[in-house]
């Protein structure tokens, strides 16, 4: 058997081009769907991209691994519905409606109107940066984004409910505390996303305090004992649940007239020096 000779000398962008046009003219990532039966489906969820973002190296890399997934149990049979998905929720799509609107604070969205503010972002939202389509078939990854759903959706919002309701029905639910970061700006909480967006964070020299913290007196600790605690970011310390102790450190109880203080026994040189 003969084959016909191959040139060593490929270029790589027309062979991704020329695999990508085949399978576009075939619906092959169609068929290799409806090819599969409905009985016997696999169920993965992709974590949708943030909805105001272009697709960078980060989310590039992610996808590709998400789409071996896929792939994977498509090849063992199962029938695997990848449909993409948008989060359209939090506080980049207002902080780009403001910009748009001119908008600084809060007070500024009352006066100029709450409804034409979250009308702008529902806007925002449904016009959405082509680029990601692009980025996604140059990779090769099979998702249908026609169908694409978004954290939005009033079908999607009522699905989450739901899903809460069954969690609460047996008991799964539970209420506790959590240290969130909170904007001022804003007066409501973000998320770690949120507050590193824009290039937020900056070096500075923060100077470090030491604070005590008084204990309860009982039989193990005397009267006017308190906990030593050195710290950078002493504003932090209103949102602090508990102050923790390591059972592998050696402390000291430190008397200084009426004061008594609990610290480590490594560092007490260094607090109490020239005292």
């Amino acid at each position: 058997m003969s084959f016909p000779s191959i040139s060593p000398k490929q270029s790589f962008p027309a062979l991704e081009s020329e695999v990508l046009a085949y399978w576009k003219a075939n619906d092959t990532f169609k068929k290799s769907i409806e090819s599969r039966p409905e009985n016997n489906p696999y169920r993965f969820y992709d974590g949708p991209p943030f909805i105001t973002g272009t697709p960078h190296y980060g989310s590039l890399l992610s996808s590709v691994v998400k789409d071996v997934v896929g792939r994977y149990w498509t090849m063992r049979g199962k029938r695997v519905d990848r449909i993409w998905g948008w989060d359209c929720h939090g506080l980049p799509i207002e902080e780009k409606v403001q910009k748009k609107l001119g908008l600084k604070s809060n007070k500024d969205i009352e006066e100029r109107g709450v409804k034409e503010f979250i009308d702008g972002c529902y806007e925002y939202t449904r016009s959405t940066s082509a680029e990601w389509d692009w980025y996604i078939d140059k990779i090769g990854r099979w998702v249908d984004m026609d169908r694409a759903y978004r954290t939005m959706d009033q079908d999607y919002m009522e699905s989450v409910l739901w899903v809460f309701k069954q969690l609460w029905d047996k008991g799964l639910i539970y209420e506790g505390k959590r240290v969130s970061l909170y904007s001022w700006k804003l007066s409501t909480p973000i998320s770690n996303f949120e507050v590193a967006m824009d290039d937020t964070y900056q070096d500075v020299n923060d100077p470090a305090i030491t604070v005590k913290f008084r204990l309860e007196t009982n039989n193990k600790f005397p009267e006017g004992t308190s906990i030593l605690a050195w710290t950078t970011t002493p504003w932090t310390i209103p949102a602090n649940m508990a102050l923790a102790v390591r059972n592998d450190i050696d402390y000291l109880l430190v008397e200084n007239t009426e004061e008594k203080y609990i610290v480590a026994k490594n560092r007490a040189e260094t607090v109490f020096k020239g005292k």
